[in-house]
């Protein structure tokens, strides 16, 4: 059965709110489990991705820095919104705050609805797109499995270190506002470094997997050194420098799924990728916080991601050299093809094997 993007993005929106909604009755942990892990985590699902597919189906030469503009406004929906919450907590209590916020939700919906569906080029090409399923196959490219690898390590480093800033900062005797601040801070340089890394990307200056596996190195170099602040205001650079480097890896690293399965199979390895990198998201703060407690000290859960990060750059990189070394033999065999040493049949069959 064939559902489309505006569909599903529909039915995520009242998912994700309904989750919200149905958290603020307060029926105990096992509730909110339920409510704002399993019911509204789906629901976020099933609009992030078919939103980001769209993107990556509509703009070709301008897909990084689509991408980047795109997934811009979390950016400045964090900049706003972290003081804010604050605010919401202490006028309404958490129960009226997350009331709000599943209101607020709703707007994916709208956001949905106004989603152009896919077109078809021509009249032959819309009964092979409704007949195109899931490709599980993908799972047998070497390229795939390391880059998801790559996804469920550094979703240790993407997820980890906003949960304990706050904590972090607030043992150093600041404020009640000034952590949230913080945030604010972060996103901001979020938002400048996926605008500016997707325009690199769209430059074609350097490899998209190249610079992926350079910013995620010194992304995971300044999760180590963050814990030797202790100050807010070194901090607050670091965070900086944090907020700007994920930026930067988050504008890149899900359209670097289309030089490794090419855009035919771009929404399932996007799926697939999404999949098996939630297995960093899951694990990865109980992990953190389970360090945390042992050693008394937040910075534990900063080197844990950090080293995670220099892990997943190491994939990275093997993803780049495989990627590199599969188009320069599809160069090759081209090469011969249109010089006449290679038959139709062999090339058709050496395309089979590229796949």
């Amino acid at each position: 059965m064939h559902f489309s993007h505006r569909l599903v993005i529909v039915v995520g929106g009242l998912l994700s709110a309904c989750g919200l909604l149905l958290a603020s009755l307060d029926l105990g942990l096992p509730w909110l489990y339920l409510t704002m892990g399993v019911l509204q985590g789906t629901g976020i699902a099933f609009t992030w991705i078919p939103a980001n597919s769209l993107v990556s189906h509509y703009f070709s030469r301008w897909r990084p820095i689509a991408y980047a503009a795109a997934s811009s406004g979390e950016c400045v929906f964090a900049v706003v919104f972290s003081p804010s919450f604050r605010w919401l907590i202490e006028a309404y209590g958490w129960q009226g705050a997350l009331l709000v916020i599943g209101g607020l939700q709703l707007n994916l919906c709208v956001c949905g609805a106004l989603m152009r569906p896919l077109e078809a080029d021509d009249a032959t090409e819309a009964p092979a797109r409704r007949k195109v399923v899931f490709q599980f196959s993908l799972m047998g490219k070497p390229e795939l499995l390391l880059y998801i690898l790559y996804g469920v390590l550094a979703a240790v480093g993407f997820f980890v270190p906003p949960l304990f800033l706050v904590p972090f900062v607030s043992s150093l005797g600041t404020g009640s506002y000034w952590p949230a601040f913080l945030l604010s801070a972060l996103a901001l340089a979020d938002l400048a470094g996926r605008l500016l890394c997707g325009w690199v990307a769209n430059a074609r200056l350097v490899r998209n997997l190249q610079l992926l596996a350079t910013v995620v190195t010194l992304l995971g170099v300044v999760l180590l050194l963050l814990p030797v602040s202790r100050d807010y205001w070194t901090v607050l650079v670091f965070s900086a420098l944090y907020g700007f480097l994920l930026g930067c890896a988050v504008a890149i690293h899900v359209t670097s799924i289309v030089d490794i399965v090419t855009l035919e199979g771009f929404d399932s390895g996007l799926g697939l990728f999404m999949l098996f990198r939630s297995i960093g998201g899951f694990f990865g703060p109980p992990a953190a916080g389970w360090l945390v407690d042992r050693t008394g000290d937040y910075s534990a859960a900063f080197y844990l991601s950090g080293v995670c990060l220099l892990l997943s750059a190491v994939f990275v990189g093997l993803v780049d050299r495989l990627v590199q070394r599969r188009k320069s033999s599809e160069a090759k065999v081209h090469q011969e093809v249109t010089s006449g040493k290679v038959n139709p049949r062999c090339r058709r069959l050496s395309s089979i094997r590229s796949w």
